[in-house]
């Protein structure tokens, strides 16, 4: 066979036809093999040789389609090329990642709760202001207390009215859960107006900043958790603070410092109770129902307390002092603003 190869002109057309390329065809593709040159083109000597010892399988690649890869193979492979393709090309095969939009929540996490703290505050320094006038010309703090979670039922229910939300279902175990929370929030929000009735607005306040004093002790000494030592060294100057501030206070009262302090206790224990109620529920239905219950625990005390004095020349002193129609603006909208600066602030404690 060797002879035959290389002698004559049988081995030099057998020679030009082992240099002859295969022809590529449109529907199948080159054969696979071990080497990255092209098997039929034979370049030198060394692969003349390496050529002839395999002539007879080079002749049965050329005549039998049994090892040549049909299209479909070639498609299995595409996919590595479409995705080191780039984006841009607007390739949509089937190896191509596609990464979903990260909303603006998703990407600014501090920005958003950073708006929704100083929209509680905001919105909180609004109902101090409006409340203090109000009781300049109107001080009944009972009523007042209860005008404020009037506004903030009505609010709820026009908006459970037009499915913004949707109301979340109430049933006996719930109500079992919210009720001592609401009672909690009703007298903390009732003693907190007393205190603004009585001493001024800043003072109230400084008092009341002695709430996280009153949660850290009602979380070491009624719930049984361990409040670190340094926590307690960052509460001390707070209540140096607001004891040297209670001293120097030109507006201090007995009726104001208590008030306020019962509403720390309150809100303290409201805190308490959430912790134990904690539900599926989101922020918006839990604080409407809350509203809800407050209010009825407040309609008594303030029919008891204030019902006479108010029938006889409350409303009719306030009107002769600023009129109906900024007497009955003015509880809207503290009520308003009193819904809403607790309601960003359930927002900013469930989230």
């Amino acid at each position: 066979m060797e002879s035959r190869v290389l002698s004559g002109t049988t081995g030099i057309s057998s020679l030009t036809r082992l240099r002859k390329p295969i022809p590529r065809e449109s529907t199948t593709t080159t054969c696979f093999v071990p080497s990255t040159r092209s098997i039929g083109a034979v370049g030198d000597g060394g692969n003349l040789i390496w050529g002839r010892q395999l002539r007879p399988a080079l002749l049965l690649l050329e005549k039998s389609p049994v090892i040549r890869f049909p299209s479909v193979k070639r498609e299995i492979l595409r996919p590595s090329f479409a995705a080191a393709s780039s984006p841009a090309e607007g390739s949509d095969s089937a190896g191509e990642a596609k990464i979903a939009p990260i909303g603006f929540l998703e990407k600014y996490p501090a920005l958003v709760t950073g708006f929704f703290f100083f929209m509680w505050y905001f919105l909180n320094v609004i109902f101090n202001i409006l409340n203090k006038k109000i009781y300049n010309y109107f001080p009944y703090p009972y009523f007042v207390s209860v005008v404020h979670l009037l506004v903030g039922v009505i609010y709820c229910l026009i908006s459970w009215s037009v499915g913004l939300p949707k109301r979340a279902p109430m049933d006996s175990t719930l109500l079992k859960l919210l009720t001592p929370v609401a009672v909690c929030h009703a007298l903390g929000h009732v003693s907190s107006n007393v205190s603004f009735s009585a001493v001024a607005v800043s003072f109230t306040h400084t008092i009341k900043a002695l709430e996280p004093f009153f949660n850290a002790a009602a979380t070491q000494f009624v719930l049984g958790q361990q409040i670190p030592i340094t926590l307690w060294l960052s509460l001390a100057p707070v209540v140096l603070g607001v004891s040297m501030a209670s001293l120097t206070e030109l507006s201090f009262n007995w009726t104001g410092f208590i008030s306020a302090m019962i509403s720390n206790i309150s809100f303290t224990y409201r805190s308490i109770y959430s912790k134990k109620a904690m539900t599926d529920m989101d922020s918006t239905n839990l604080y409407a129902y809350i509203s809800i219950i407050a209010l009825v625990c407040c309609i008594p005390p303030a029919i008891i307390a204030e019902g006479p004095q108010l029938m006889k020349y409350g409303f009719s002193d306030a009107i002769a002092k600023v009129g109906m129609t900024k007497f009955l603006s003015d509880l809207f909208w503290v009520g308003m603003f009193y819904h809403l600066y607790n309601q960003v602030n359930m927002f900013c404690s469930f989230n």
